[in-house]
């Protein structure tokens, strides 16, 4: 198993310590904890994707493992923020909802022989997503309008960005209705 694999196996064995630490108050500054986990998890996603570039470690395992790991660990993060009344729960479901059905295009476009690339919305929306986590997670009354800002351009990129993988894959849904 090659390194950027390693890291995307290690961004998803942190998801339950930051699950963990984020609904507990057993153990004392878990709120910071929880914090520096979805931080250092958030960095071996770019360090993943960055290594299997540049060194030619692009393999069929982190293609399926890279996006679900950035999956766990925002909807982790949302569902739990939900849980503490931080998000409205409205919001996290059409996330949720859209990583579902990309998933099923993805799966639909699969059984078509089509792989589909991250596309640049797709890309825009994690980065949104991820910095609205980080600025929210360690409820810094100064950053709370910020972290409100950043909430509603991940959303919005998210729709568009479910928008755009529909419009550019028709071809290969409307294959599956033959």
């Amino acid at each position: 198993m090659n390194l950027a694999n390693k890291l995307t196996i290690f961004r998803v064995v942190l998801v339950p310590f930051f699950v963990f630490f984020m609904l507990t108050d057993l153990v004392p500054y878990s709120r910071y904890i929880a914090f520096a986990i979805f931080v250092v998890a958030t960095i071996t996603d770019k360090l993943d994707g960055t290594i299997a570039r540049k060194y030619n470690m692009i393999s069929s395992f982190g293609k399926f493992m890279d996006p679900i790991a950035d999956k766990l660990l925002v909807s982790s993060a949302l569902i739990c923020m939900t849980a503490l009344g931080e998000m409205p729960a409205w919001v996290v479901l059409i996330i949720i909802a859209r990583e579902f059905a990309i998933s099923g295009i993805r799966l639909v476009a699969a059984d078509n022989g089509v792989a589909i690339a991250a596309s640049w919305w797709g890309k825009s929306k994690t980065i949104a997503q991820m910095l609205m986590i980080i600025i929210m997670l360690p409820k810094i009354p100064q950053l709370y309008l910020i972290g409100q800002i950043v909430m509603y351009i991940a959303l919005v990129l998210t729709v568009v960005s479910l928008i755009d993988y529909i419009v550019k894959n028709r071809k290969v849904l409307a294959l599956n209705n033959m």
